[in-house]
């Protein structure tokens, strides 16, 4: 049909524009030819734009059909992991958790399922008081517990996993890690931005250089706790224990830590500009270089602490008054490189008691 239609059309549409007029047949022909190659030309326009079509369609079906076939993978991925979690092998968990953790960082969609699921492992299998052995007991001496890598790498990994999943941005405004058992956990440089730390035990942990900002850490036992270089910008520390925490150039900015207990503490060069020391204990604090210019000291107890010239106080404040000593500066914090592992570091026994 369309052969005869190619053939018989143009002279039908040369015949009807000429009308009644007459031609030589060499003028006619080449009228013809000119009409014949046009249809050719938008036949081929046509059937291009069809071609296009059908493989845009054929596109589209493609992709639909690849990415239910990942998200099932995923899902897959995902129910397997969750599988291995509740192993009672060590090793199967750990590899539960890797395989979390890289489903996280290749698929968006499941990062908050992920991040929710460390979570829940850590406040399993780490209550705090702990529900017994093997875990060491609620009142052993922080000396003799071991670092959490070493007694229990999988909670360990789920952590380290949270810090670094938490780089991307949460649906959930808040994560969930109160009442757990972190004592001696290593938490560098991890990124734990609003996270419930409320009433956890965190003694002699290692947070070196941790972001810590709006963190709940409220009733939290930090204890000996290496915190230099942290960042606990307007972090809700209400009541807790930080005695002998070491929080040289730490970031307080904000921070609230109204009736905390901070006696032993070493809060050199910490910049703590607009944070509530309401009530706190700051006895025997070392405070030198510290910047308090703004912050609020009503009712904090300062008896025996250290403060240098370069420690700055609010106008209205009188350190001699308030029973601190003014000694020399020590000058610039020694590089880290140069100390021990802090999870390694032996506790010694603090002078106050609770």
């Amino acid at each position: 049909m369309f052969g005869i239609g190619f053939i018989v059309l143009p002279g039908m549409v040369v015949d009807h524009d000429l009308g009644a007029g007459h031609v030589a047949p060499q003028d006619r022909l080449t009228a013809i030819n000119n009409v014949r190659t046009t249809l050719l030309q938008t036949a081929a326009g046509v059937a291009l734009l069809f071609g296009a079509y059908a493989t845009w369609r054929q596109l589209r079906v493609s992709q639909d059909t690849l990415r239910i076939t990942q998200e099932g993978h995923l899902t897959e991925q995902f129910g397997r992991a969750i599988d291995q979690l509740g192993s009672d092998k060590q090793d199967v968990r750990i590899g539960g958790l890797h395989a979390l953790w890289r489903l996280a960082k290749h698929s968006e969609g499941d990062r908050q399922a992920v991040i929710s699921t460390m979570a829940a492992f850590l406040r399993t299998h780490q209550p705090w008081p702990p529900a017994g052995p093997p875990a060491p007991a609620a009142d052993a001496d922080i000396n003799d517990v071991a670092p959490l890598e070493t007694r229990a790498p999988d909670s360990q990994l789920a952590l380290t996993g949270l810090g670094v999943l938490c780089l991307y941005d949460r649906s959930e405004p808040w994560l969930n890690l109160s009442l757990t058992d972190l004592r001696r956990a290593d938490f560098d440089g991890l990124w734990l931005i609003r996270v419930n730390f409320d009433r956890a035990s965190m003694e002699s942990a290692s947070l070196y250089g941790a972001n810590l900002t709006r963190a709940s850490m409220v009733s939290v036992s930090l204890q000996h706790a290496e915190m230099r270089l942290a960042k606990l910008t307007e972090a809700r520390c209400v009541l807790a224990d930080l005695r002998g925490a070491r929080m040289a150039e730490a970031v307080l900015n904000g921070a609230d830590f109204t009736r905390a207990d901070l006696r032993e503490a070493v809060l050199r060069k910490t910049q703590a500009q607009n944070t509530v020391f309401h009530h706190a204990d700051l006895r025997n604090a070392d405070l030198r270089g510290a910047d308090l210019s703004s912050a609020e000291l009503d009712g904090a107890r300062f008896e025996g602490a250290v403060a240098s010239d370069l420690t700055r106080w609010p106008a209205t404040f009188n350190p001699q008054s308030a029973g601190i000593t003014v000694a020399a500066d020590p000058g610039p914090e020694p590089p880290p490189l140069l100390q021990p592992p802090a999870l390694l570091y032996e506790a010694p026994p603090l002078r106050s008691t609770p």
